[in-house]
């Protein structure tokens, strides 16, 4: 991933004092909790215990050991916004493979090639900024690629450097191309699934024709397979459930026995060993076929979603899935049982972790978007191994952790506020005023909580939950931050701060902040107050006036503030940044760490430094030697 960095040399003993607690240019691991996302799996055609795994950041996982274990491995794209759904080896030459890319924030993506065995990847110009939702090598010549993106598919005669129009253009309905099959003898055969039923050429894309007769008048032909030993054997899966057809399209039946609630089938893949065998990857679930079709019966939980279902060409009782929320799941029984295998795999959105103030060993963390697979996880070995603590949580997201002098934990979640007593594996409801509001900060000050609620209040607690009070912002804006230090504490909505100097007894509304949009707070030792924002960092000196801080910082906001009572220096995390930055003084910031991947927040606990990234889990920097590691020279902005 292409950054910006920049250097500067330090200025001053104090700035010098500051990294001797930190493991300064240390190495960032990766430490979980594992599991998470999975889009797409594919495996080694010379090697098929190599194993590539596609994520919707654009980052892909390799395993060496048949999927037991994982390691990030390679990243497509300048962002973390891509999503991997294709990724498929060349089976003559391994060495080359082509990754397809689809922006989930834009209409954008790309195709990536490497011919190194995904050492490194060239974007292909030709298909430059075209959102891949479908990609397909022809079975018979691996130099024919076929690409299906939004505004049509695309034929390439020789592995990927030209690239033809193969649909009419402008189309209204041969477009939002979502699933493509290649006939195995005749690559002028092709099937393109769209989000409105599915189309057929039969001359390498000169005409079309839809194919739809015995198939709901519905969206979202999700996947299409064909029969490499029958190419008149057709399977189809849309909205309205899974098709076969025998006739090569011209007729299709539907599949018995699914119910309707799991009939949204993301992938269809058949047994390259028994070709009557044929999985359904659903919304609810794996399920199988052993008739070609004629019956079918579910061979996981429902609660699983599955995007893809890889199975090992040498032993076909070995199956591998690609599951939203439940990472891989791998069966090695011939698909009676399956069991996670993430070990070293994250893809995960944690957005909060806290040390247990007896152990700091024991993390907490709180996942966002996982729902039953998610909630906290509590490690108490530092990170090495995690285990679900979300009994009780009931699959609501957790948006921060804290942790009273008794050593119960907290969550604000996204439905209420939950306690986890000490010594007890169950979170409990605390009673908040008003119906179960998003919490999405929290702090403890001795017997007194603090929280902001997305409903417009804040709330405040001196008996630690058992009485409140509240507080309201002028402009009736959802509280979202929420910080206490020294006697101080401050809570902010998306533009306005209240504040209160004496532990939160009384507050005031802070008047004519200089900014838009608050991004971040911080209360030092010192009760100064700080601010982040588009318009740039603001520091309050105990009730003055606002003041603006020129810093040295990348020209890009700040999206995540916080401050290190430890080594008293605030820490800032710039948009789309994967590096944690420092400051004693709010205008001398200097590079602390860099995770290689883009973070949410710096979380500094003791004398140990973690940060949370997007999409990936926790990352913690470790070194061996803290005194003598040297700060990057200055080199100006790049």
């Amino acid at each position: 991933m292409l950054r910006k960095r920049w250097w500067f040399a330090l200025a001053s003993a104090c700035v010098v004092s500051f990294f001797i607690g930190y493991a300064h240019g240390a190495t960032p691991h990766m430490i979980g909790p594992d599991g998470g996302d999975v889009r797409s799996l594919a495996y080694d055609p010379h090697n098929p215990d190599r194993i590539l795994l596609g994520t919707s950041s654009g980052q892909i996982f390799e395993s060496r050991d048949r999927g037991l274990s994982w390691a990030r491995f390679a990243h497509v794209g300048t962002g973390p916004d891509y999503v991997l759904d294709h990724i498929i080896f060349d089976p003559g030459d391994s060495r080359k493979l082509y990754v397809a890319a689809w922006s989930i924030e834009r209409e954008t993506g790309e195709l990536f090639r490497s011919h190194n065995g995904g050492k490194s990847f060239e974007s292909l110009n030709a298909m430059k900024g075209k959102s891949i939702r479908s990609f397909a090598m022809a079975p018979s010549n691996s130099k024919i690629l076929i690409a299906g993106a939004l505004d049509g598919v695309f034929r390439s005669e020789d592995a990927g450097d030209r690239w033809t129009r193969i649909s009419p253009e402008g189309h209204k309905d041969i477009k939002n191309i979502e699933s493509l099959a290649i006939d195995p003898k005749n690559p002028d055969v092709i099937y393109a699934g769209t989000w409105h039923l599915a189309w057929k050429t039969e001359d390498g894309g000169n005409n079309w024709h839809q194919i739809k007769n015995g198939v709901i008048d519905d969206s979202d032909v999700f996947s299409l397979i064909i029969d490499p030993n029958q190419p008149s054997t057709v399977y189809l899966s849309a909205c309205s459930g899974i098709y076969k057809s025998t006739s090569g399209g011209d007729l299709f039946r539907k599949a018995q026995g699914i119910p309707f609630s799991a009939r949204r089938t993301r992938v269809l893949k058949q047994d390259p060993n028994h070709p009557e065998v044929v999985f359904a990857g659903t919304t609810e679930g794996l399920w199988k076929t052993q008739d070609a079709g004629t019956t079918w019966h579910r061979v996981t939980a429902p609660n699983i979603i599955v995007n893809d279902v890889m199975i090992d060409p040498r032993d076909s009782t070995r199956v591998m899935l690609a599951t939203d929320r439940s990472g891989v799941l791998i069966s090695t029984n011939n698909s009676a049982s399956f069991s996670a295998s993430n070990e070293g795999f994250a893809h995960r959105q944690v957005r909060a972790l806290l040390a247990d103030n007896k152990n700091s060993s024991v993390l907490y963390a709180g996942m966002v978007n996982d729902k039953e697979f998610g909630g906290v996880f509590v490690t108490r070995d530092a990170g090495q191994r995690w285990s679900q603590l979300s009994n009780g949580l009931n699959g609501r997201d957790v948006f921060t952790l804290a942790q009273d002098e008794k050593g119960n934990v907290y969550a604000g979640t996204n439905a209420g506020l939950f306690r986890l007593a000490q010594n007890t594996r169950m979170w409990t409801r605390v009673a908040l005023p008003g119906m179960m509001p998003n919490v999405p900060d929290l702090a403890i000050a001795g017997n007194s909580m603090f929280v902001p609620t997305t409903s417009g209040a804040l709330l405040i607690s001196r008996d630690m939950g058992k009485t409140w009070t509240q507080q309201h912002a002028a402009k009736k804006e959802p509280f979202l931050k929420v910080r206490a230090n020294n006697g101080m504490v401050a809570a902010a909505t998306y533009t306005t701060l209240l504040v209160s100097a004496d532990g939160g007894k009384h507050f005031n509304v802070e008047q004519s902040l200089p900014v838009t949009l608050i991004t971040g707070i911080a209360v030092d030792t010192d009760q100064n107050l700080w601010i982040s924002s588009a318009q740039g960092l603001f520091r309050q000196q105990k009730g003055g006036s606002w003041e603006p801080m020129s810093t040295d910082l990348p020209k890009a906001k700040i999206t995540s503030l916080d401050y290190d009572q430890s080594s008293h220096h605030l820490l800032a995390i710039v948009d789309g940044s994967s590096e944690v930055f420092g400051s004693a003084d709010g205008q001398k910031w200097h590079r602390m760490e860099d995770a290689g991947l883009p973070l949410h927040r710096a979380i500094p606990m003791r004398d140990r430094m973690f940060a949370l990234s997007l999409y990936e889990g926790i990352v913690s920097f470790e070194g061996n030697n803290r005194m003598s590691a040297a700060m990057e020279q200055p080199s100006g902005n790049e």
